[in-house]
C-alpha cells in the first residue's frame, strides 16, 4: 500500500495537469530565449565580432536559428508522450508519430539555411534533402490527421472496453508506474546527451556533433518506448485475449521500431523508414477499428 501510495505521488509531482502546465510555460520560455541566443550568435559571426564557430554552417543563416527552439519543443513533445500514456494507448502512439514528424520539420529548417538555388537542384545533396523532408513532412502530417480521426471513431478509445470498470482501472494504474518510471529514464537519457555534448564539441564540429546527439538521444529514447510497449502488450493479455486488440497493439511495437530503425540511416531511407512506421500504424487502427465495429454488429 504505501508503494502504491508513493509512485501516486511521484505520478501526481511529474504527470499531473498542473504540472503540465508548468512545464509547459518553462520550456516555452527556454525555447523563445535560445532562439534569440542562436540569433544573436549568427549576426555576431557574420559581423565578425565573434569567430567562435567559424567552420560551422549552423551559424551562417537566421533560418538555422529555428532548429534550437524546435530542439526544446520536441524535449516537451517527449514529455507529452509520457503524459498520455496512462490515458490512452492510441493517443501515446500519436505522440511518438507527432515526434518523427516534428524531427522532420526541424531538420527542413537546417535543410532551408543550406539551400543552393540552382537550375541543377536534383544534382545537389542539400538541395534533395530538402525535397524528400518537405515532401515528407506533408504526407506526414496527413497520416497524423486520418489517424487522429480513426482513433476518436469509435466511442471509447480503449483496449480494454471488453472488460469491467475495476479491470480498466487497475490497467490505467499500472500504465501510471509505467510512465512514473520513465521520467527519470527520460531525464538520465537527456543529462546523457549534453553529456556527450559537452564533452565531444567543438567549435569546428559543432554541426556534426549536435546531429549525433540528436539522433543519439531519440535513438535511445525509442528503444526505451519499445520495451514499453513490449510490456503494455504482454499485461494487457491480464485483461483481454481479443485477436484484434492483440494484432493492434504488436501493431504498434512493429510501428516503433521502424521509428527507431530510421535514426540508424540517412538520407530517402531515412524518410522512407519514418513514411513506413505510420504509414503501418495507421493501417493496423484502421483494420482494427472496421474488426470492432463488426463485432458490435453481430
Amino acid at each position: 500500500m504505501n508503494n502504491l501510495l508513493s509512485f501516486k505521488t511521484l505520478y501526481d509531482f511529474a504527470l499531473s495537469e498542473k504540472v503540465k502546465l508548468k512545464i509547459e510555460k518553462i520550456i516555452l520560455v527556454i525555447a523563445m530565449v535560445s532562439f534569440l541566443v542562436h540569433l544573436a550568435l549568427i549576426y555576431l559571426k557574420k559581423y565578425t565580432v565573434l569567430n567562435l564557430f567559424e567552420d560551422s554552417n549552423f551559424f551562417d543563416s537566421p533560418i538555422a536559428a529555428i532548429y534550437t527552439p524546435f530542439s526544446f519543443i520536441l524535449i516537451y513533445e517527449v514529455y507529452l508522450l509520457i503524459f498520455y500514456l496512462p490515458r490512452s494507448i492510441t493517443t501515446y502512439i500519436t505522440k511518438q508519430y507527432e515526434i518523427i514528424t516534428l524531427i522532420v520539420i526541424r531538420r527542413i529548417f537546417k535543410d532551408l539555411s543550406n539551400l543552393e538555388l540552382s537550375f541543377n537542384w536534383f544534382d545537389i545533396k542539400n538541395d534533395i534533402a530538402f525535397t524528400y523532408d518537405i515532401i515528407t513532412a506533408l504526407i506526414l502530417f496527413f497520416l497524423i490527421y486520418v489517424f487522429s480521426y480513426l482513433r476518436e471513431s469509435l466511442d471509447r478509445d480503449s483496449s480494454l472496453s471488453s472488460v469491467e470498470t475495476s479491470q480498466i482501472n487497475q490497467f490505467i494504474r499500472i500504465k501510471k508506474i509505467m510512465a512514473t518510471l520513465l521520467i527519470p529514464i527520460f531525464i538520465f537519457i537527456g543529462l546523457l546527451t549534453f553529456g556527450h555534448w559537452i564533452t565531444d564539441s567543438t567549435p569546428e564540429n559543432f554541426s556534426a556533433v549536435l546531429k549525433d546527439v540528436n539522433s543519439l538521444f531519440f535513438d535511445e529514447f525509442f528503444a526505451v518506448l519499445i520495451i514499453v510497449d513490449v510490456l503494455l502488450l504482454l499485461v494487457s493479455f491480464f485483461y483481454t485475449d481479443q485477436f484484434h486488440k492483440v494484432i493492434r497493439n504488436s501493431g504498434f511495437i512493429i510501428s516503433t521500431i521502424l521509428i527507431r530503425m530510421s535514426f540508424s540511416v540517412d538520407g530517402v531511407l531515412n524518410n522512407i523508414l519514418i513514411f513506413a512506421s505510420i504509414a503501418f500504424g495507421l493501417g493496423i487502427l484502421w483494420i482494427h477499428n472496421k474488426f470492432a465495429k463488426n463485432l458490435k454488429l453481430e
